[in-house]
């Protein structure tokens, strides 16, 4: 099995990628600067009504200690007349009061700080309201825009990078990690902007009221900041660690249910089961690291302020009791205290937060900022009409440097020819095939398609003339008629016809309910190995390409189906250039050359007859193919 796990990567600075962060938001600059504005109102908003509630609760505790002063004597005479019995405490509080003697509780002045304090609360709602809606418009649209790139850099990744990650790792970071990212910003936008905004209305007020009280709730900030940083930095790593396990279970449950089929044909099941359990218990032990270091911060911070407001409760009682500060002054503080308390409990939570989306940014950076193939020349050769004249001189490839594969290969294929190209596993024939595709580049040497060297024309334009059937049959989801015209979307339902007729597709369709409307799964659906391969015939038939590459393209159907298959690759290939890659020799007899190739270099080439012949290489592979059918019927039971 292949390795699973993404490479190892030092993780990014927190302001490196917080700065990249903000720059997928930069396209929607004016909306983000309503989302500030709207934080902006809204806060002021909420921060007002706990002071006008201290005002309303100053009118209804004045209101009361005047009905129960004596009528007709002034508030001064009756303060001097405390102080003259020794009740000093008692008079100096009495002296911060607006209470009249003899007057209640004055109610429309109560009821129009209450309907104050009711619409304070509407508006700083709506205000929210479309502060929380537009940051989602901005956060879906960076989303978009970042699957957009993501979507077109895999397209412009080199072959190697897929083989050297698992699909489940790549597709990790292209799901769960983007889907973090999103909920990341769409959670935290929003509550930092108020987060901070609150800190700062909240302390002006403060300030306001009592600088004293002010500097005490200050003093838990610094202690606040020091405990976020050290959590932060250490759940950073295990939130890093957490996302990297995530992406090597999903490769590991992506490879084994992609081949579920051979897991319980050779009975692994209890191997399989077993394989994933080192992984999960990695992911296990990384999400608990992740999720406990993080979840210290809340609790911490609850403490801290706690430990807050009792300082302001029992100095602010002190202050009510020296005449410095009113009843409804504390009430307003206790509420700022506690409101400056909870955005400093949101950011350190927030924090947390942003720790695991920075781990998943990282990981969508890392694939955006992966080493591409070599871009197309500015000025690309356009050919006209292909004929299919193909030429390899002096090709030399290595997938690595440590490990020459092609060395010094030369050979050409003329017009309408058909090569065919065997050797053993690992002799490099697959290769030869992805070097004309241009899935890779050569490393020195040349391919030319009608003279002209294919890397002085597009690779769209390479991949044109060339129609592909695989050993592997890859259908998508979708009907059968959508699939026969996936290189050709603009054929018609005639040619569809034909070309399913000319490939022995037509009478497997019309055999089913729906016909050619038949909707396949990504994986054929219902339809044999046989008959997905028969179609992806049908689709090259269609493409009508100058050039054909028949990689095993008949090992997946019966001896039966292989006989028509072969009649109509034969009346395919005409006028043709075809490259044939086969395990099973007696499938291309036919061929106008073979190219017999071993360990990268071709080491004999001609006509089936004149290899055999010649006894060599090509002879010996053919004779240990049908020698080994008789030596076991030969062999004893």
């Amino acid at each position: 099995m292949h390795g699973r796990g993404a490479p190892a990567a030092k993780p990014a600075s927190f302001a490196a990628s917080s700065a990249r962060l903000l720059r997928l938001l930069s396209p929607d600059r004016w909306r983000v600067a309503a989302v500030l504005l709207c934080g902006v109102v809204s806060v002021a908003l909420a921060v007002t009504a706990p002071k006008v509630l201290g005002d309303a609760t100053n009118v209804i505790f004045d209101g009361v200690i005047g009905a129960s002063l004596t009528p007709g004597v002034s508030k001064e005479a009756q303060v001097e007349a405390l102080r003259a019995s020794g009740e000093s405490q008692l008079a100096d509080m009495l002296a911060a009061m607006d209470a009249i003697p003899g007057e209640g509780i004055n109610f429309g002045t109560l009821g129009a700080l209450l309907t104050g304090v009711l619409a304070i609360y509407l508006a700083s709602f709506f205000f929210g309201w479309v502060q929380a809606r537009v940051t989602a418009r901005i956060v879906q649209n960076a989303m978009y825009r970042l699957r957009r790139d993501v979507d077109a850099k895999l397209f412009r990744l080199p072959m190697s990078h897929f083989q050297q990650q698992s699909r489940g790792d790549v597709l990790s970071r292209v799901t769960n990690d983007i889907d973090n990212l999103a909920q990341t910003l769409s959670q935290s936008i929003t509550q930092v902007i108020t987060s901070v905004l609150t800190i700062v209305g909240v302390l002006g007020m403060m300030l306001w009221i009592s600088p004293l009280l002010a500097l005490i709730a200050v003093l838990t900030v610094p202690v606040s900041a020091l405990v976020t940083i050290l959590i932060a930095r250490r759940s950073q790593v295990q939130f890093k660690a957490q996302w990297k396990t995530t992406g090597e279970v999903n490769g590991y449950i992506e490879e084994m249910f992609t081949g579920q089929d051979v897991v319980k044909a050779f009975g692994q099941q209890e191997r399989v089961v077993a394989g994933f359990v080192p992984g999960n218990v990695r992911l296990y032990e990384s999400s608990f690291r992740a999720q406990f270091v993080s979840g210290v911060i809340m609790p911490t911070m609850t403490f801290i302020s706690n430990l807050n407001y009792v300082l302001v409760a029992v100095v602010g009682g002190i202050q009510v009791a020296g005449g410095t500060l009113s009843i409804g002054g504390v009430q307003a503080f206790v509420q700022y205290s506690r409101q400056f308390s909870q955005p400093l409990g949101q950011l350190g939570g927030l924090i947390n937060m942003l720790q695991s989306g920075l781990a998943s940014a990282e990981r969508v950076f890392a694939l955006l900022d992966a080493k591409e193939i070599a871009p197309d020349p500015k000025d690309p050769v356009r050919l006209g009409r292909v004929r299919g004249d193909v030429a390899f001189r002096h090709v030399s490839f290595s997938y690595s440097p440590e490990a020459p594969l092609i060395r010094d290969l030369s050979f050409e294929a003329k017009p309408g020819q058909t090569v065919a190209i065997v050797g053993p596993t690992g002799a490099g024939k697959t290769t030869l095939v992805n070097l004309l595709m241009r899935f890779y580049d050569v490393d020195s040497g040349e391919i030319t398609i009608d003279g002209v060297n294919a890397m002085s024309m597009k690779r769209d334009d390479v991949r044109r003339s060339i129609g592909m059937v695989l050993q592997d049959a890859w259908l998508f989801e979708g009907t059968i008629r959508e699939n026969l015209a996936y290189g050709a979307p603009d054929a018609t339902e005639e040619q569809i016809i034909d070309a399913a007729k000319a490939t022995h597709v037509d009478h497997f369709v019309r055999s089913l309910p729906d016909g050619y409307d038949t909707v396949l799964a990504s994986d054929g659906g219902s339809l044999s190995q046989g008959q997905r391969q028969l179609i992806t015939i049908a689709r090259a038939w269609l493409a009508n390409p100058a050039i054909l590459i028949l990689d095993e393209a008949t090992s997946s159907v019966d001896t039966r189906t292989e006989v028509s298959i072969r009649l109509a690759l034969g009346a395919l290939r005409e006028a043709r250039t075809s490259f044939v890659i086969a395990h099973r020799l007696s499938t291309i007899r036919d061929a106008d050359v073979i190219l017999a190739v071993r360990d990268g270099q071709i080491v004999e080439q001609g006509t089936h007859t004149a290899l055999l012949e010649a006894g060599g290489f090509y002879a010996q592979l053919y004779q240990s193919q049908f020698s080994e059918p008789a030596a076991a019927a030969d062999a004893p039971e």
